[in-house]
C-alpha cells in the first residue's frame, strides 16, 4: 500500500482509540475534570506523564535539532532530562502533599493572596500558550506531509481533535488517552530507529549502533564528522556555542521543567504522596527510552540525508525530497545552473534548505523503509503532539475557571465552573491554533521559550514556597512579575522586534533568547528575597502549613476551596 493509505489507516485507528477513550471516561465533576478523580494508578500515571512530557518537541524536533547542530543540540537533551529528575525528586511529592489542583492554586494559598494567584494565572497562560503553539505546529507539519494538505489546514484539523477529547473528558479523559498515546508514540519512535540502526551498522539497538561502524569499517560518528567538515560545516561532535550560553540554556530547560504547570498537575491524579513518587519513577523510565534513542536517530538521519542528496542531479533527486517539497519544508534552488545539488555550509552557495522539524518524520523515507513504518511514525508524531497539547489546554481552562473565576466568584456552582472550564478550553484551542499557524520559531525553539518563561516565573516561588517560611506574598508577586516581564521582553525583542540583532554580538552576556530564562530566574530569586526581607513575614498559620508540607508522611487529597 501507498504511504498515504497506511497513514490514513494508522492515524485513523489511533484517533478512533483516543476519541473512544474520551467518550468512555467523560468527566462528570470538577474533580474528575481537574484531577481524574484522584484515583489513577502510579503505573498509568507514569505512562500518562511520559506522554504529557514527550511533546512534539521531544518526538519531532529534538532529534532534528541535534541532527543539524550536533553537540550544540545536546542542550535540549540534557536540560529536559535533568529537569524531569529535578521535578520528580525535589518538587512533585511536596506539591502533591499540599493537595491543590494547580500551580496558581498553590501560589494563592501558600502566599495567602488572590493577587499572587492572579499573577500566577497570567504566568501559567503565557507559558501554556507558548508551549502549545509548538505542539500545534508539530500537528500541522505531520498532517501537511502525510495527508497532503497545507500546514494551516493541518493545524485546524488537529485543533478539532484536541478540542473533542480535552474539552469532553478533562483530566480523566486525557489521562487514559495519554496512556494509549504513550504506547503509540514510543512504538512508532523505536521501530524506525531499530530498522535504520540495522541498515547502517548491523546493530538492532540504536544507542549502541550510534557508536558502531558503518559498511566501510569507519565509526559512524567519525564518518559523519568527516562528511560534514568536507562540506564546510562544523564537525558533528564539536560545538560552536559559547559555554556560558550552553549552561544557561540547559539550566533554563531544567528549572523550567519544574515550573511547567501541565506536568505538575499530573501528580495530583494519584491517591497518595507515595504514589506521586512512584509514578514519577515510572515516568522517568518511560521517558528514558525515547531520550536515549534520540541522539542515535539524529546521527542516522543527518548521515542518510547527506548521502541521499549531496552532489545529486536536480532532476534525479530521491522521491522523499519531492514529497517534502510539497510542504515547503524543503527547498531546492540550483543557483549556479549546473543541474547538481550543492549542500554546503556557505549560505550563498548552498542549494538545499531543510527544515529541522522534518528530520525525524522524513528519516524512514530517506532510509527507504516500508511504507507502513512511515505511516506508523506519523501516528506516533500525532500522539506526541496531541497528548501534550491536551494537557496544556486543560491547564489553561483550569487556570481560567478555577483560579480566575472562582477567585472572584467563590460561590459559583460546580456545574457552572465546569461549563466555564470547557468554554475556556475551546477558546484556548483557537488561540493555540493561530500560534501554530504563525509560530515564532521551529518546534523545539518555541518550546524552549516556554521553559524559559516557566523558569523565570514559577520555579523560584515554588521552590522558596516549599523550603522557606520567610518568603511572603509581596516578594512572590514582585519576583514573578519581574522574572516574567524581563524574560518575555528579551524574547520578544530579539525574535520579533529586531530579529536581525539576534546574534551573540548583541545578546546580553552572550546569552541567547533560549537561555535568558535563567537570568530571569536569578532576578526573580533576588527580588523575591529582597522584597520579603523588608516586608512583614507570612502569618504564623502559613508558616505552620509550610512546615507540615515538608514532613514526608501522610497525604493530602486534592480538594476545592
Amino acid at each position: 500500500m501507498e504511504i498515504l493509505t497506511w497513514t490514513y489507516i494508522l492515524v485513523g485507528l489511533s484517533f478512533a482509540l483516543y476519541i473512544g477513550i474520551a467518550i468512555y471516561t467523560r468527566a462528570g465533576s470538577t474533580k474528575e475534570f481537574y484531577t481524574a478523580g484522584g484515583g489513577v494508578s502510579p503505573l498509568a500515571n507514569g505512562m500518562a506523564t511520559a506522554a504529557d512530557w514527550m511533546s512534539a518537541a521531544s518526538f519531532i524536533s529534538m532529534a532534528g535539532i541535534i541532527s543539524f547542530s550536533g553537540y550544540d543540540g545536546s542542550v535540549y537533551l540534557m536540560g529536559w532530562t535533568g529537569g524531569y529528575v529535578l521535578l520528580a525528586l525535589l518538587l512533585a511529592p511536596y506539591l502533591r502533599k499540599f493537595g491543590k489542583f494547580t500551580v496558581p492554586d498553590f501560589v494563592g494559598d501558600r502566599y495567602y493572596s488572590n493577587k499572587a494567584r492572579v499573577v500566577a494565572v497570567i504566568c501559567a497562560l503565557f507559558i501554556s500558550f507558548t508551549y502549545v503553539a509548538g505542539q500545534m505546529r508539530g500537528v500541522g507539519i505531520v498532517f501537511s506531509r502525510y495527508l497532503e494538505i497545507p500546514i494551516e489546514w493541518g493545524v485546524v484539523f488537529g485543533m478539532c481533535i484536541v478540542f473533542f477529547y480535552a474539552v469532553l473528558g478533562g483530566m480523566k479523559g486525557i489521562t487514559y488517552t495519554q496512556v494509549a498515546q504513550y504506547c503509540v508514540l514510543i512504538f512508532a519512535f523505536m521501530v524506525p530507529a531499530i530498522f535504520v540502526s540495522m541498515q547502517l551498522t548491523g546493530n538492532p539497538i540504536p544507542q549502541i549502533g550510534m557508536g558502531s561502524t558503518v559498511s566501510d569499517g569507519t565509526y559512524l560518528l567519525d564518518k559523519l564528522d568527516g562528511v560534514l567538515t568536507e562540506l564546510g560545516f562544523a564537525a558533528y561532535t564539536s560545538g560552536r556555542k559559547e559555554m556560558a550560553d550552553i549552561f544557561m540554556i540547559t539550566l533554563a530547560l531544567m528549572v523550567g521543567t519544574a515550573g511547567l504547570p501541565h506536568v505538575i498537575v499530573r501528580f495530583f491524579t494519584v491517591p497518595r504522596v507515595k504514589d506521586a513518587r512512584l509514578s514519577a519513577g515510572y515516568a522517568l523510565a518511560f521517558i528514558s527510552i525515547l531520550y536515549t534513542t534520540a541522539p542515535a536517530v539524529a546521527a542516522f538521519g543527518i548521515y542518510n540525508t547527506i548521502e541521499s542528496v549531496s552532489e545529486k542531479k536536480v532532476d534525479n533527486l530521491p522521491i522523499w525530497v519531492a514529497n517534502w517539497q510539497k510542504t515547503n519544508l524543503i527547498t531546492v534552488d540550483d543557483k549556479n545552473g549546473d543541474g547538481i545539488v550543492q549542500y554546503v555550509a556557505d549560505k550563498e552557495a548552498n542549494e538545499l534548505t531543510i527544515d529541522k522539524d522534518i528530520m525525524v518524520l522524513a528519516s524512514p523515507e530517506i532510509a527507504k523503509l516500508p511504507n507502513w513504518v512511515v505511516g506508523l511514525l506519523a501516528a506516533g508524531a500525532m500522539a506526541a503532539a496531541l497528548s501534550t497539547a491536551a494537557g496544556l489546554l486543560l491547564v489553561i481552562s483550569t487556570s481560567v475557571s478555577r483560579d480566575l473565576f472562582r477567585t472572584f466568584r467563590p460561590n459559583m456552582s460546580e456545574k457552572k465552573e465546569l461549563r466555564i472550564a470547557r468554554l475556556a478550553a475551546a477558546g484556548a484551542v483557537v488561540i493555540a491554533g493561530y500560534f501554530g499557524i504563525n509560530p515564532p520559531g521551529f518546534v523545539a525553539e518555541v518550546v524552549a521559550f516556554a521553559f524559559g518563561l516557566a523558569a523565570a516565573s514559577f520555579f523560584p516561588v515554588i521552590i522558596m514556597g516549599i523550603f522557606s517560611s520567610r518568603i511572603n506574598k509581596e516578594g512572590a508577586i514582585s519576583g514573578m512579575v519581574t522574572g516574567l516581564v524581563f524574560t518575555l521582553s528579551y524574547i520578544i525583542f530579539f525574535k520579533f522586534i529586531s530579529p536581525e540583532l539576534n546574534t551573540k554580538e548583541y545578546w546580553w552576556f552572550g546569552i541567547s533568547p533560549e537561555g535568558i530564562g535563567s537570568i530571569g530566574m536569578f532576578l526573580n530569586f533576588f527580588i523575591c528575597i529582597v522584597v520579603s526581607k523588608f516586608t512583614p513575614a507570612p502569618p504564623q498559620d502559613v508558616q505552620n502549613m509550610i512546615q507540615e508540607i515538608r514532613i514526608p508522611r501522610g497525604a493530602g487529597s486534592a480538594q476545592a476551596h
